[in-house]
């Protein structure tokens, strides 16, 4: 096998789903130049790891000289997508999916060769595209057919909120591929049922229907439900190293092997050899391979010993520093001035429930005044720490 046949046989093996492969062997051995399509609601503003799979899919196809096409559904994001959702989503602007889009583009090129990627937004066609275009487009798919998805189907049965322009979405979605004639598109699991319609969308436009791919939806670090920012279960590709590498220390045990083989360049020799070995030492294994990723200027050794103090309740040197005159506070009042706490109330709340330590003692008393004529270090829970100067 050559590199790019190699590659081809990799991206096949991390596939869940492909629609259909004789398809996909077809276009690959054309030896034209093919469209990758993915594409990505700007609902929220950050990427996490969980986006990482399919971006390190479209990558592969990036470096066996194929066209790589990022689609920002700065229009459809309008809407949200409804799949998996057991309601409507609420209506963003046009203005805050731009807004979002801007640091999607900057977190994707994390991976994607910004130079070979090829980035669009369809708003471009769909924001032009009137209420006649819209019938046409509507007119290729059946009520009977949108109501084959579970979300819709359940929602739809148990008498729950249904809008229209959920039900146009898939349509919306699908239509991007035929606008850009699309031969490989590509998204997680949950997408089947949208990227399929643009599957069967293209062969009614007659263009030749692009091969649609599916991969698996990374576990958050709850170890239940997939990655996601709204479930605060996720590793922020725009991170700080630190944080990566606590987050990476809490991905539940049986599920570490699976963050090896999606989120990582790592060869399954080396996973297993990682995984047969001290488990602690594999979860540190997994946060330096995502440093050496996404943090090139980082110290691995550095942000270990900082949080191996942490663990063992030692403060760490490099923290934070911050000038305060006084010579006496209380120590509510210094919550609130280091940025700790908003209020006075939530200062109290800190303090009560034993949350807060200086210099490494425990302070549960609100009333407490504390001298600042000396270097002190504020701590609250395990991971945040500030030195007040004078």
């Amino acid at each position: 096998m050559n590199e790019n046949e190699n590659k081809l046989e990799l991206i096949k093996r991390k596939a869940v789903q492909i629609f259909s492969e004789e398809d996909l062997d077809k276009k690959i051995n054309s030896g034209r130049r093919l469209t990758i399509k993915l594409g990505a609601d700007p609902s929220r503003p950050d990427l996490h790891i969980g986006h990482s799979v399919v971006l390190r899919v479209l990558k592969q196809f990036q470096d066996m000289g194929h066209e790589v096409v990022f689609v920002v559904g700065d229009f459809t994001g309008m809407i949200g997508d409804p799949s998996g959702k057991s309601k409507t989503r609420p209506a963003l602007t046009f203005e805050e999916t731009r807004k979002s889009a801007e640091t999607y583009l900057e977190q994707a090129t994390k991976i994607l060769d910004k130079n070979k990627t090829k980035i669009v937004f369809n708003s471009d066609w769909l924001s032009k595209m009137n209420f006649e275009d819209v019938i046409k487009l509507a007119s290729k798919y059946t009520v009977a057919r949108i109501m084959e998805r579970d979300d819709f189907k359940n929602r739809f049965e148990n008498k729950m909120p249904l809008s229209m322009h959920e039900l146009l979405y898939p349509l919306m979605q699908g239509y991007d591929s035929v606008e850009l004639k699309a031969d490989i598109e590509i998204g997680g699991t949950d997408q089947t049922f949208n990227l399929l319609v643009g599957r069967e969308l293209q062969r009614d436009y007659g263009q030749e229907s692009q091969v649609v791919m599916t991969f698996p939806l990374l576990v958050g670090l709850d170890g239940k439900e997939k990655m996601s920012k709204s479930l605060d279960n996720y590793i922020g590709l725009s991170d700080a190293p630190f944080e990566k590498f606590k987050k990476s220390m809490k991905i539940p045990d049986n599920v570490l092997r699976q963050y090896f083989e999606l989120v990582t360049d790592l060869p399954i020799e080396s996973i297993n050899r990682i995984m047969e070995g001290n488990i602690r030492t594999a979860h540190m294994e997994f946060a330096r391979e995502l440093l050496r990723m996404y943090d090139k200027d980082s110290s691995f050794e550095e942000i270990r010993t900082r949080y191996e103090e942490i663990v063992k309740g030692k403060i760490p040197m490099d923290i934070d520093k911050i000038k305060i005159s006084e010579e006496n506070l209380n120590i509510c009042d210094i919550l609130i001035k280091i940025k700790f706490a908003n209020s006075k109330s939530e200062a109290k709340r800190m303090v009560l429930g034993n949350g807060v330590k200086v210099n490494g003692k425990v302070v549960n008393e609100i009333n407490r005044v504390i001298d600042l004529t000396e270097e002190t270090s504020i701590q609250f829970g395990k991971n945040k720490f500030i030195r007040i100067t004078r």
